[in-house]
């Protein structure tokens, strides 16, 4: 059966109403566009005031539509972009740190340097050391305060002899071994000083309390007040210790005594000097010789 010329779109109404507005339009554009052409053929200047205003209608859409598009364009080169300066954020952050770390070492380096500049300088002033020797521990964890030197008598170190760091006073060799030296460190509760206050020279006690701090105690009753930040030195009495070396600053005000802490720190100082007593004790007396036994003589 030959097929239909009849080209109707069936009897859908929405199909035959969509073909119609095609038509309408397809017209209407190209009457709109005849009009056009013989307008600007025939009156130039209506057809540029007519163009004028179809820009001033049209602008305003095609300002927000380039918007979008370079909104939507521009959202790969976003993410690019995030993506970069992450990962030079991640770079910076391990540079930091490795600085940081160098920062560190630098810092402790010269620190260690000032310290060890301080030793040096305060063993050429004095001409009483020993020997500069390690601390290779302490006793900070237990009831007593002891620090282990490595020299011993091998190196001319010998029993009360003062032992101090940069910053002080660090305590007294209790015993010496060939090789090695225990310290009494003036923080233990056997230790006592006798210091004085550098503001007025009132003498007093330096005693050990056991738990890294130090009494400061009065010796005379005259004025027993301490104020918080005097300085105790090593008064010389007694002949041990050399006299001038910072033991302690006052933490609180007190009456007949008052907490005090040490300027030297065996924690955290890797070297000390070994000093020779203030003054040495006398020689012992000599041992007087036997008398010798008169042998008999028998009469010739």
């Amino acid at each position: 059966m030959a097929p239909s010329r009849d080209r109707r779109p069936g009897f859908s109404r929405r199909a035959q109403y969509g073909l119609f507005v095609t038509y309408i339009l397809g017209i209407a554009g190209a009457v709109v566009g005849a009009v056009l052409l013989a307008l600007s053929t025939f009156n130039p200047a209506a057809f540029a005031v007519a163009r004028a205003a179809v820009a001033e209608a049209t602008t305003p859409v095609a300002a927000a539509t380039g918007g979008v598009v370079r909104a939507v364009a521009s959202v790969p080169e976003a993410i690019g972009t995030w993506w970069r300066v992450h990962d030079e954020n991640a770079a910076l952050r391990a540079r930091l740190e490795r600085a940081r770390g160098a920062l560190l070492v630098g810092r402790q380096a010269r620190l260690e340097n000032v310290r060890l500049r301080a030793l040096l300088a305060l063993r050429d002033r004095g001409p009483e050391v020993v020997v500069a020797a390690r601390i290779v521990s302490t006793s900070a964890s237990s009831t007593r305060r002891y620090g282990l030197l490595n020299a011993g008598s091998l190196q001319g170190v010998a029993d009360g002899q003062p032992v101090r760091g940069p910053e002080g006073l660090i305590g007294r060799v209790l015993y010496v071994g060939p090789n090695t030296a225990r310290v009494l460190l003036v923080t233990d509760a056997e230790s006592v000083v006798p210091v004085r206050r550098t503001r007025d020279g009132r003498p007093a006690l330096a005693a050990g309390r056991g738990d890294g701090l130090i009494d400061i105690r009065t010796i005379d009753t005259a004025d027993g007040r301490f104020r918080p930040g005097d300085i105790f030195v090593t008064s010389g009495t007694g002949g041990m210790f050399v006299p001038g070396v910072p033991v302690a600053r006052v933490l609180r005000a007190g009456t007949d005594s008052a907490p005090a802490r040490p300027f030297a720190r065996p924690d955290v100082i890797d070297y000390a000097i070994v000093h020779r007593a203030f003054m040495p004790p006398p020689p012992s007396a000599p041992t007087p010789a036997p008398t010798p036994t008169p042998t008999a003589t028998s009469d010739s």
